[in-house]
């Protein structure tokens, strides 16, 4: 693998990566994002990758935006990660992580002989994702683990309670918001928020709309 290497600014991503569509994978700047990899064309993809800046871009497949001759409409905006772990199975399969580094928007898609999808991407409109903790002090910290205790206890679900209250709240919100069971619409909006502050109080809005609907038992996890 290439050595580690820390991105520090947009002018270091480079303008054209792999993307890998997926409904329901969100990735966020300083999170992980586990994935089981068994499609050729992405074991390609990661077997390509693992020999240069081990990047790759994610994003969500949208039902409104047409298709192409590649395949499916995606939305525009994502966000890219760096591959920093990596196992094989005995069944062809890859495990790998992606921890995030900033947010992208498309520009166009290439046009490539590989088996995998290309874009162009711009990251200069996510600059501010390059300084870890940024907006931390407007976070409502409070009501967002309020939010968070409601859910588990609506879902019958215990939680390491020492280790989310030491976590730092960027750390927080953007790992609730990638292990967040809901659907690809509420994904996007959490992975497009302008900022933490923005991010925190959607995800405590959703949970809130979420918890609403539920049967007095409760159902779903955090996965």
């Amino acid at each position: 693998m290439a050595a580690n290497r820390t991105y520090l600014s947009p002018t270091e991503i480079p303008p054209a990566i792999p993307v890998f569509p997926l409904t329901g994978a969100l990735l966020l700047p300083r999170a992980e994002l586990p994935l089981n990899i068994f499609e050729p064309r992405y074991l390609a993809m990661v077997d390509d990758v693992l020999g240069g800046a081990r990047l790759i871009g994610m994003v969500q497949p949208d039902e409104a935006a047409p298709a192409t001759a590649r395949g499916p409409g995606v939305y525009k905006v994502g966000c890219i990660g760096r591959l920093t772990q990596f196992g094989e199975t005995g069944d062809g399969r890859y495990l790998i992580t992606l921890t995030g580094i900033c947010r992208f928007r498309i520009v166009e898609e290439l046009d490539t002989t590989t088996p995998y999808r290309q874009f162009k991407v711009d990251a200069t409109p996510f600059a501010h994702d390059f300084e870890a903790e940024a907006g931390e002090a407007e976070v409502d910290r409070d009501a967002l683990l309020s939010a968070l205790a409601a859910f588990l206890d609506a879902n019958k679900l215990e939680a390491d309670w020492d280790g989310i209250r030491q976590a730092g709240t960027e750390t927080l919100v953007n790992a609730l918001s990638v292990m967040s069971p809901y659907g690809a619409l509420e994904k996007q909006a959490l992975l497009e928020a302008e900022n933490l502050k923005a991010r925190a109080d959607m995800l405590v809005a959703i949970t809130q709309m979420m918890l609403a609907r539920m049967p007095g038992d409760g159902e779903g996890s955090l996965q």
